[in-house]
C-alpha cells in the first residue's frame, strides 16, 4: 500500500516536469491613430535645362530646312551700262493754260544722236531688288510747220525750217519685290511685282537759223531761239517676269506703267536676253517708253520711244 502510493507520487512529479509553464501574457497592444495623409502639390513642370539632362526623354527632330537657292545676280550689289537706239516721234502741244490763240502742235526732229544709260542695283533680301536708273535721249534736225506755230512764247511762219534739239531722261527709282514662288527653293521662275517712281523731263531748244543769222534793216541781229522744258514726277506700278534658263542664261520682262485722267501718263517696258560670264552679264533685248506730260499747262509733250538695246552689267557676287 505504502509502495503504490510512493509510485504514485513519483509518477505525477514527472507529469509536472514535462508540462510547459503557462505562456506569458503581455499588455494588448495599442492600434495607433490614423493620420490624415499631408496635401500633395501638382508636380513643377522640368525647366529646359532639366529635359535636356533626362537621359530617357527623347525630343522631336528639327523641321528639315527649306533649301533657298539664290541665282547669280540675286544678292550683292550691281553696275551696268546701256546703250540703245530708239525709233518713234515726240510732240509739243498746246495746253489748257495757254493764253493764246495760235496753234502749237510740232513734230520735234528725230535725227538720232543715240541713247545711253547706267543703272546702280543692291540686293534687298531674299530675291528683292532695288534700283536706282538713268537714261536720256538726244535728237536733233529740222521741221517745217504747215502754219504759224507759237512755240513757248515764240511765233514760228508756216514753211521756214526750224531747228529742234531735244533732250528727253528719265530717273527712276525700282524696288522690285519677289511675289511668287514662295519659298522659291529651286525653282527657276520669279514673278515680281514692281513699285517704282519715275522723274521724266523733256528739253527742246528751238530756233529759225535762217532768220537769227539775218539782220534787219537797221544791221541788228534777232534771235529766235526759246528753251521749252517740261517735267512730270510719277509712280508706277507693274510685274516683271523672270526666268533662269540655266545659272549663266536668263531671261527677263518688266513692264510697269501709270495713268492720271486728263494728267499725265507713263508707260515703260524692257525684253532682257543675258548670259553671264563670271562677274559679268552681257545682255541684249528691246525696251519701249511712252509719257505724256500734264495737258493742264501751258504746253506739254509726248513721244512713243522704242528700239533695241544692248549693255553689261556687273555683279559683287
Amino acid at each position: 500500500m505504502r509502495i503504490s502510493g510512493l509510485f504514485m507520487i513519483v509518477a505525477g512529479l514527472a507529469c509536472a516536469q514535462d508540462t510547459p509553464p503557462p505562456a506569458q501574457q503581455t499588455p494588448a497592444q495599442q492600434t495607433p491613430a490614423q493620420q490624415t495623409p499631408a496635401q500633395q502639390q501638382p508636380p513643377t513642370p522640368p525647366t529646359p535645362d532639366q529635359v535636356s539632362t533626362r537621359p530617357n526623354l527623347k525630343l522631336p527632330p528639327p523641321p528639315p530646312k527649306v533649301v533657298d537657292v539664290r541665282m547669280p545676280g540675286e544678292a550683292g550689289i550691281s553696275f551696268g551700262l546701256t546703250g540703245w537706239r530708239p525709233f518713234g516721234n515726240q510732240y509739243l502741244d498746246k495746253g489748257k493754260a495757254a493764253d493764246f490763240g495760235g496753234p502749237s502742235f510740232l513734230q520735234l526732229a528725230d535725227s538720232q544722236h543715240g541713247a545711253f544709260g547706267v543703272e546702280v542695283g543692291v540686293a534687298a533680301g531674299l530675291h528683292n531688288t532695288i534700283k536706282a536708273s538713268y537714261w536720256y535721249d538726244k535728237t536733233a534736225g529740222a521741221v517745217t510747220p504747215s502754219v504759224d506755230t507759237v512755240v513757248f512764247g515764240q511765233v514760228y511762219n508756216a514753211g521756214e525750217h526750224i531747228t529742234t534739239n531735244t533732250k528727253t531722261s528719265d530717273v527712276k527709282l525700282s524696288y522690285e519685290y519677289l511675289t511668287w514662288p514662295y519659298p522659291v527653293e529651286r525653282r527657276h521662275f520669279r514673278l515680281k511685282t514692281l513699285w517704282q517712281m519715275h522723274y521724266v523731263t523733256v528739253r527742246s531748244i528751238y530756233d529759225d537759223p535762217v532768220k537769227s543769222a539775218t539782220p534787219d534793216v537797221n544791221g541788228a541781229i534777232t534771235s529766235f531761239a526759246v528753251l521749252g522744258s517740261k517735267s512730270v514726277f510719277t509712280p508706277a506700278f507693274g510685274l516683271g517676269f523672270h526666268e533662269y534658263a540655266s545659272r549663266n542664261l536668263h531671261f527677263e520682262a518688266d513692264l510697269s506703267g501709270f495713268a492720271f485722267p486728263h494728267r499725265f501718263q507713263l508707260v515703260d517696258g524692257e525684253v532682257t536676253l543675258g548670259y553671264r560670264v563670271g562677274h559679268i552679264d552681257v545682255r541684249g533685248g528691246a525696251k519701249l517708253f511712252h509719257f505724256r506730260t500734264s495737258p493742264k499747262q501751258d504746253y506739254f509733250y509726248r513721244g512713243n520711244l522704242s528700239g533695241v538695246f544692248v549693255g553689261v552689267r556687273w555683279h559683287s557676287d
